[in-house]
């Protein structure tokens, strides 16, 4: 039985629709009181995010498909490699464009790409990983050379810059503020370049049996619904309690099945939840010599953007026989994910 081939990561991309927006205007759009601003800023910890919606005018400037598509074709030239070289398509996002077509199809269009297989995931932070397990595997054991993985979000059915200052929920204004619209991609290969980084372990497993669900999103949103039930909901006593214990479970489990002590990770790409939650896990994580690879307080919570948007940051940065661990919780039903990279010392692997 022949050997599984290496897979590697050649390189990420990543697109972002419109200028960042800070907390202030933020503040003056919905009516919300300086208090408001300082508290986002202390609490959460995020800065500047952006919007697919024009804050201006209320119309939705850019789509899911518009963004991944950019953020593609960034990442294949990052590669080295054209539209024509990718075998597979895997997107992962928790809202995707239309129901029907699938949004990663529509991407494919976009990139003139026919003839290969493609699958959508529906999830939320951990889809970026399962988008990669699962594009890992038909590199495989599907005979195929080249993916391409996308993953990304845009929230613009909860933005409504319609509403009268200061009428928009208290929940509604949080989440305004603690998310935020992106897409990114990676590309994998069993040909590896001269700078690819090896994948040696993803590691993915639900963790949600008889728990109650920290997040939940409804399908209509909050701009255009006709309920008036919440549209986006989260336990935060919740998420703040078992996100970082998951977090350390899992990235201490995928540090026991590969070997390494903490001292051989060198970078370290943690939960992008909200700046003041990720500086909570990473002193949970206890990797005092690993290299912090963050976004999130310049980006909001870009849910399956995220750690797309991590890696294009760090490739530029990791040299010969540097390792990588990345992490990403998601408690819409609590799944647990991570992966391990590893860039081979200089003449080796390739």
């Amino acid at each position: 039985m022949l050997d599984a081939p290496e897979v590697w990561l050649l390189a990420a991309g990543s697109a972002f629709p419109g200028p960042p927006i800070d907390n202030a205007r933020l503040a003056e759009l919905f009516g919300a009181d300086d208090l408001w601003q300082q508290w986002v800023e202390v609490f959460l910890g995020t800065r500047t995010r952006h919007f697919a919606v024009d804050l201006e005018t209320n119309e939705v400037r850019h789509s899911l498909a518009d963004l991944g598509r950019t953020a593609a074709e960034r990442a294949l030239a990052g590669a080295g490699l054209a539209a024509a070289d990718v075998d597979v398509i895997v997107l992962a996002t928790s809202m995707p464009d239309h129901l029907m077509p699938t949004t990663v199809n529509v991407v494919a269009d976009r990139l003139g790409i026919d003839g290969v297989p493609t699958f959508q995931l529906q999830s939320g932070c951990t889809g970026a990983v399962q988008a990669l397990q699962v594009a890992r595997q038909a590199l495989v054991a599907g005979g195929h050379r080249t993916a391409l993985v996308i993953g990304g979000d845009v929230c613009a059915k909860f933005l409504d810059v319609d509403l009268a200052p200061g009428k928009v929920k208290a929940a509604d204004l949080v989440n305004i503020a603690m998310f935020g619209d992106a897409a990114g991609a990676a590309v994998l290969s069993t040909d590896p370049t001269p700078d690819a980084v090896a994948v040696r372990r993803l590691d993915l497993r639900l963790a949600g049996l008889g728990r109650e669900s920290g997040h939940t999103v409804q399908w209509s949103g909050t701009a255009r619904r006709d309920s008036d039930g919440p549209a986006v909901a989260e336990d935060y006593k919740a998420i703040e309690e078992i996100v970082p214990r998951m977090a350390v479970e899992t990235a201490r489990r995928v540090l026991d099945e590969l070997g390494w002590a903490d001292s051989r990770v060198d970078y370290l790409l943690p939960p992008q939840l909200s700046g003041r939650m990720t500086a909570k896990i990473v002193e949970r994580l206890g990797l005092p010599g690993a290299k912090e690879i963050s976004c999130v307080r310049e980006t909001g919570n870009t849910g399956n953007a995220l750690p797309f948007l991590q890696l294009e940051r760090l490739l530029p940065l990791v040299g010969p026989g540097q390792c990588v661990l990345g992490v990403a919780i998601e408690s819409s039903k609590w799944i647990q994910s991570a992966f391990a990279l590893e860039r081979p010392g200089a003449g080796v692997g390739l």
